[in-house]
């Protein structure tokens, strides 16, 4: 048995070590490839000024971008009265603004929260969720999403969607390189500049893969703690998840239609088809392992 608190610290705490983690890989890649490139301090000092201004176009216009790619909608509390009581209910719990509220015309049961703020967020429901949850499951559902306004998680996973997507332009712009002959500074010893094109063109985007989606795992985990903390009931939150656990299963589901690599971890489960893939490449916990954990919080 654990409480809220200790699952939301333990959590929170393996989270932001796999952040500094990552952040420290993240300036080695870009290290190794100012050496392949054969340039200096200088050099690194502007490439990561490149990528602290790329970070910040990201975090201010990644919200409209995840809700325009998703095909989202703003609607109003004459439409959806339920879902705007329940959703107010929990922004005055946690003290924040608000959110606006989008519905996304789809018959996957899922949810997202965006945005570059608590005072800007957003929260988006697919009609198949509506559908299928009660308002007990759909409070815990959306005190998961809301729990991630609270704990500024769209900063969180936009830093790390940036570090991940740095890095695979880097790999991708050495690889080419090298496919067309060109190996960075000759002036040094070759088998270095090989070994760095490996390490940064093949295993570097790997690593960073793993990464990003263990931080994802980890926030999840910490959403769902909090989440049932904030509406004091984790069964309304494993009966949810136990819903979904079920539509998962069956033959007749389908996939969100348009969630791609980049937006999947923002969603309350896995937008995908369940498939053979190992749970180490999933941007979320199994369905199940979330359910046992919530069952043993008090």
């Amino acid at each position: 048995m654990a409480s809220f608190f200790d699952e939301i610290a333990r959590n929170n705490l393996k989270s932001i070590l796999l952040m500094l983690l990552f952040s420290l890989f993240f300036a080695l890649v870009i290290y190794l490839f100012v050496i392949f490139m054969g340039g200096g301090l200088l050099a690194f000092i502007l490439g990561m000024v490149f990528v602290i201004c790329y970070a910040m176009f990201a975090y201010f216009a990644g919200d409209r971008v995840v809700l325009a790619v998703s095909r989202a909608q703003e609607t109003d509390r004459s439409k959806y009265p339920q879902l705007y009581d329940v959703i107010e209910g929990l922004a005055a719990a946690i003290q924040v603004p608000m959110p606006k509220v989008y519905i996304i015309n789809d018959p996957n049961p899922n949810a997202f929260a965006t945005g570059a703020s608590k005072k800007k967020a957003s929260v988006a429901v697919t009609t198949g969720l509506l559908s299928m949850m009660n308002r007990t499951e759909l409070e815990g559902v959306l005190a998961h999403e809301m729990s991630h306004v609270q704990d500024n998680d769209m900063k969180f996973m936009m830093i790390a969607i940036v570090y991940a997507g740095v890095i695979g332009l880097v790999a991708a712009f050495i690889r080419n390189m090298l496919w067309f002959g060109f190996g960075g500074n000759r002036r040094g010893n070759s088998g270095w500049i090989i070994l760095i094109a490996i390490a940064v063109g093949i295993l570097a985007p790997i690593f960073a893969l793993l990464i990003r989606l263990a931080i994802s795992r980890r926030r999840e985990y910490m959403a769902d703690a909090n989440g049932a903390r904030l509406i004091r009931n984790p069964s309304a939150l494993s009966s949810a998840l136990k819903r979904l656990l079920l539509y998962e299963k069956d033959p007749k589901s389908v996939p969100m239609a348009h969630a791609n690599e980049m937006t999947a971890s923002l969603y309350f489960s896995s937008p995908f088809k369940k498939g053979n893939i190992m749970n180490l490449f999933s941007t979320h916990p199994p369905l199940q392992e979330r359910i046992d954990k919530l069952e043993k919080m008090y």
